[in-house]
């Protein structure tokens, strides 16, 4: 089977995102860039992750077009390639419809601050609006909030999207965007919410950036 060591590493993520509620049904979808040549796996469209193989698991180049797998590449191919190319420091990359992560970006003025230190690494997290799923113009969008060294956004009512230098430093971002999303309602709805102070933060980030990079 050819690429399987990135297809198995996707599988693992996604059952992985299920596990932690952060994806359901067939919702949301996980790519990873290969080291070496320029494909990337990403798991398939409107396929239960139940029971997946890596053989299912589908290829596609830079641009999209799809190499191989069982099934044909998630729907939202265009918004994974695009911030691959946009971004060379990018393997990996998450997007989930987790539920207080899409709820926190709504609003007129949304903004989502870090409440505890881990946070602080996938800080500040952009905001797209609205555009329909699937499309260059929500590819566009994200790949513009992400910026050159962003983490992590949230996309109105839709989801979030984030990336990292690996698997493992992509669903860290997904976890943890989560995790300020869960503790920023929860904090907003008793009217206890006070976010870390932009000083704390700024240096959390120095001192977290001085061991690792995206």
């Amino acid at each position: 089977m050819k690429y399987e060591k990135i297809r198995k590493i996707v599988l693992n993520a996604i059952e992985e995102a299920v596990a932690q509620g952060l994806v359901k049904g067939t919702s949301g979808n996980i790519a990873l860039r290969d080291d070496e040549d320029d494909v990337i796996a990403i798991t398939p469209s409107g396929i239960s992750y139940t029971g997946m193989k890596p053989e299912d698991i589908a290829i596609v180049d830079l641009d999209g077009n799809w190499l191989d797998g069982n099934y044909k590449p998630s729907s939202e191919v265009p918004m994974h390639t695009a911030v691959m190319r946009a971004r060379p420091d990018v393997r990996a990359t998450v997007h989930t419809h987790a539920m207080f992560a899409t709820i926190m970006a709504m609003g007129e003025n949304p903004e989502l601050r870090p409440i505890t230190p881990p946070q602080c690494e996938f800080t500040p997290v952009g905001i797209v609006p609205f555009t329909m799923p699937g499309s260059n113009d929500v590819a566009e969008k994200v790949v513009e909030a992400l910026g050159d060294n962003g983490r992590a956004v949230l996309i109105k009512n839709h989801g979030m999207f984030c990336c990292g230098k690996d698997m493992k430093a992509a669903m860290a971002a997904t976890t943890y965007t989560e995790e300020m999303a869960v503790t920023t309602f929860y904090a907003k709805l008793l009217g206890t919410y006070e976010p870390m102070p932009e000083e704390g933060e700024k240096a959390m980030k120095a001192l977290i950036a001085a061991d690792q990079a995206v």
